[in-house]
């Protein structure tokens, strides 16, 4: 039986794209059965047909109140995993504590390097300051509120090339986002669908 996967997104919706396609060619053994967003104009949800699609817009309110509404809506998906692909919120345990080790995030930086937002215009900063040569990919679980610090689940290495613009190499960092994340979601689904 394919798993089910939530997929929340803030933004383009590439990831969700990478997503759907892998389903489509059978390659992911899972179903979206709910992209939700926090703005209504985001493209991703632009992406989708065949789903339940839920905009849940962030009034002025405590993160925690505006966390436990986002998942109650999650939870009525009944997902296998809750997927943040391009999710652009700290969630707080009042989100996180519904799904115990079922929080999967992708993140354009290797463990322990680069946490929070622009990790790739701040890798290719160091790199245009002759402090890196390389970067990467982690997707990784959410069990708390740190931010890119869950147990890691896989990554990638991402060269930056001496040509490299900042738009050559943000193109392979989402190449490898992509790649990345549809082949753990593949193994974490055929883990699940195997298990005793």
């Amino acid at each position: 039986m394919a798993q089910r996967l939530a997929v929340l997104a803030s933004g383009s919706g590439t990831n969700l794209q990478a997503i759907l396609d892998a389903i489509e060619r059978g390659r992911l053994g899972a179903e979206v059965v709910l992209v939700a967003s926090n703005k209504a104009d985001a493209p991703a949800l632009a992406r989708v047909s065949g789903c339940a699609v839920s905009v849940v817009p962030e009034p002025d309110e405590p993160r925690a109140r505006y966390d436990a509404r986002l998942a109650q809506v999650v939870a009525a998906a009944e997902p296998d995993w809750v997927v943040l692909a391009g999710w652009m919120r700290i969630l707080t345990m009042s989100f996180l504590g519904e799904f115990p080790n079922r929080v999967i995030n992708l993140h354009p930086a290797l463990p322990g390097e680069l946490a929070g937002t622009h990790a790739i215009e701040r890798a290719f900063a160091e790199f245009e300051a002759g402090s890196r040569t390389t970067s990467g990919v982690m997707v990784h679980l959410v069990p708390d509120e740190g931010v890119d610090t869950g147990p890691v689940l896989g990554t990638t290495d991402v060269k930056i090339l001496p040509d490299d613009t900042l738009a050559t190499f943000e193109a392979r960092m989402h190449a490898a986002e992509h790649e990345l994340l549809v082949a753990t979601l593949a193994r974490l689904c055929l883990n699940e669908e195997t298990q005793p």
